[in-house]
C-alpha cells in the first residue's frame, strides 16, 4: 500500500540566495525541483540518481546543504547534497526503513532525519552529518500503524508521527533518540493521521485526516493540551497542514478545494477566501515560502502544483512551471 499514491543568519543568506521549491510526485524522476523567486525558475536537472519509486516527501536540512526524498520502493528513502542542484547521492542508510517510506523530517539542528513508513516500527530515525549515521534504537511504544506523517518541534525536543490506527498520532521527546511516548491526547483525531505540524513557536501541533472534522489542533508543552475547536469550512479529506513562517496562519491541504487557509492564533480564525484560480483538485501538500510571501499546493492534476502570493489572502495565482513535475504531486517543500 502506497498511501500518497491512493490517494517540512547564515542559513537564512543561503536560503536568500539559492532559494527554491521541491515536489515529491508519483512518475520517474520522483522529485522536481525549480529556483524560486516569486515565481519558478527553469527547472534543476534530475538527480543522476533518481528515487527508486513514488516520491511521497521531501525535506531540506536545515543548512539547506541537503535534500532527502521518501519514496515506496527500497531503501525507502534517498538523500542527496544540495547547491542549487543535486550533488552525488549519499550512501543508503546501513539499516533500512522496513516499508514504503511515507515522510521524511529533519530535526531544527540538523542532526537526525527520521521517516514514516508503512510497516513495524512505523518510524525510524537516524544521525546525520552529510550522510546517515547508525539508525537509532526504535522507540519502546510504536505508533500502532501506518506511520504517514512525522514532524520535529521547533526546539529540537520533541518528535510527533501521524499514522493509521488510533490514536492517529503518536509524540515522544526526542533527544538523539526516542524517549518514553507522551500521553495520547484527551480527544484523538477522528481518523487516519496524514499529516502533521508544529507550530513555529513550538507552542501547538496540528493533525490533518481523513474523518470529519479533518484537523485536529492541540496547545502543545511537552504534551497535548485540551484539543482546540474545529474550524470552519473543511467539508472532506486533509492530507497536509503547514504553518506560516511567523505562525500567524495555517493552511490545510486536501478536498474538494485543495487549500485552505485560516488564521492563527492558539486557535482557528475565520477561514481566508479561496484563491480566485482555484488548484485543479484536492490538495495533497502545502508549504509556505521561508519569507511566507508565497504559498504552495501540490495536487493530482496537472500541472501538479499551484502557487500563489501570500499577503493575509492568496493574491494572483503564479505561472504554471514551464516543465511541470510529471505526476500526482504529493508532498512539496521550499527552500
Amino acid at each position: 500500500m502506497t498511501l500518497f499514491h491512493g490517494f517540512g543568519m547564515f542559513a537564512s543568506s543561503i536560503r536568500s540566495a539559492l532559494g527554491g521549491i521541491a515536489v515529491a510526485h508519483v512518475t520517474s524522476p520522483y522529485i522536481s525541483t525549480y529556483p524560486w523567486s516569486a515565481g519558478f525558475g527553469t527547472k534543476y536537472a534530475n538527480p543522476a540518481t533518481l528515487p527508486t519509486g513514488t516520491g511521497s516527501g521531501v525535506a531540506f536540512s536545515p543548512d539547506t546543504a541537503s535534500i532527502a526524498v521518501s519514496h515506496n520502493t527500497s531503501p525507502y528513502v534517498s538523500a542527496y547534497p544540495w547547491s542549487a542542484g543535486f550533488g552525488t547521492k549519499y550512501a543508503d542508510p546501513a539499516t533500512l526503513p522496513t516499508g514504503n517510506g511515507q515522510n521524511v523530517a529533519f530535526s531544527p539542528d540538523g542532526s537526525s532525519i527520521a521517516v514514516a513508513h508503512l510497516t513495524s516500527p512505523y518510524i525510524s530515525a537516524y544521525p546525520w552529518s552529510a550522510g546517515f549515521g547508525t539508525k537509532y534504537a526504535n522507540p519502546a511504544t510504536a505508533p500502532t500503524g501506518n506511520g504517514i506523517g512525522v514532524a520535529f518541534s521547533p526546539d529540537g525536543a520533541s518528535i510527533a508521527v501521524s499514522h493509521g490506527i488510533t490514536p492517529f498520532i503518536t509524540t515522544y521527546p526526542w533527544s538523539a533518540g526516542f524517549g518514553t511516548k507522551y500521553a495520547n491526547p484527551a480527544t484523538a483525531p477522528t481518523g487516519n493521521g496524514i499529516g502533521v505540524a508544529f507550530s513555529p513557536d513550538g507552542l501547538d501541533i496540528v493533525v490533518a485526516h481523513f474523518t470529519s472534522p479533518y484537523v485536529s489542533a492541540y496547545p502543545w508543552s511537552a504534551g497535548f493540551g485540551t484539543k482546540y475547536a474545529n474550524p470552519a469550512g473543511l467539508t472532506d479529506g486533509s492530507f497536509a497542514a503547514a504553518f506560516s513562517p511567523d505562525g500567524s496562519t495555517l493552511a490545510i491541504a486536501g478536498t474538494p478545494n485543495g487549500l485552505n487557509v485560516y488564521p492563527w492564533s492558539a486557535g482557528f480564525g475565520t477561514k481566508y477566501a479561496d484563491p480566485a484560480t482555484l488548484p485543479p483538485d484536492g490538495g495533497r501538500g502545502a508549504a509556505f515560502s521561508p519569507d511566507g510571501a508565497s504559498i504552495a499546493v501540490s495536487h493530482a492534476t496537472t500541472p501538479f502544483i499551484s502557487t500563489y502570493p501570500w499577503s493575509s489572502g492568496f493574491g494572483t495565482k503564479y505561472a504554471d512551471p514551464a516543465t511541470a513535475p510529471t505526476g500526482v504531486g504529493n508532498r512539496l517543500a521550499f527552500i
